[in-house]
Order: C-alpha cells, then structure tokens, then sequence
C-alpha cells in the first residue's frame, strides 16, 4: 500500500518536487556555471538541489568524468557540460506537471 501525499495547511495536496542534482568536480569553472543556473531555477521554482562531488561517488559511469558537470533530475541524467536555463526550467515544469495528474 502506498503513503498518502502531505497536505499543507490549507488542506491541499502537496507533491513532491523534483529533485536537481549538480555532479562536480573540483576546480571545474563549468562547474561554477551550472551551479549559479541550478541555483537561480531552483529558488525560482522552490524546488530542492543538491551539489555532489565525482569524487564522493562509488563507482561512477566512467563517461560522467568527460561531461562533468551532470545535472541530474530525480536521478535522470539531465544536461552534461552546460547547464540550459530554459531547458533545465521546462524539465522541472514537466515532472511538477505529470506529478500533478499522477497525484
């Protein structure tokens, strides 16, 4: 049986947002750059991202080293390299809208 979805204050149901993650490296200016777009969509759209170093994963997909930084959403590869805003703001809209007619 699956858990009912929260519901805020005013009673409605509250879907989950999808979550961005922004794989990295350290000392990547692509990097740097991804992170200002995540950064600004995300707040812009109150979802939550997370920043994760290559480093810090077990046994990473060998090709994830050449096309750092990977932004990934809800653990779907998104974007490699660079970080399209329009791209990265439609991918989130769509999740929230088939969440929105799953829910």
């Amino acid at each position: 049986m699956t858990e009912p979805l929260p519901v805020d204050a005013s009673g409605v149901t509250a879907l989950p947002a999808p979550k961005v993650t922004l794989i990295t490296k350290p000392g990547c200016h692509l990097c740097s750059l991804a992170r200002d777009v995540i950064r600004r969509v995300s707040d812009e759209m109150s979802v939550p991202w997370e920043e994760t170093s290559i480093n810090d994963i077990d046994n990473p997909d060998p090709m994830m080293w050449e096309q750092l930084p990977v932004t990934l959403i809800d653990g779907e590869p998104h974007d490699y390299w660079r970080v399209s805003e329009s791209r990265l703001r439609a991918s989130i809209q769509a999740k929230m809208q088939a969440a929105s007619q799953a829910g």
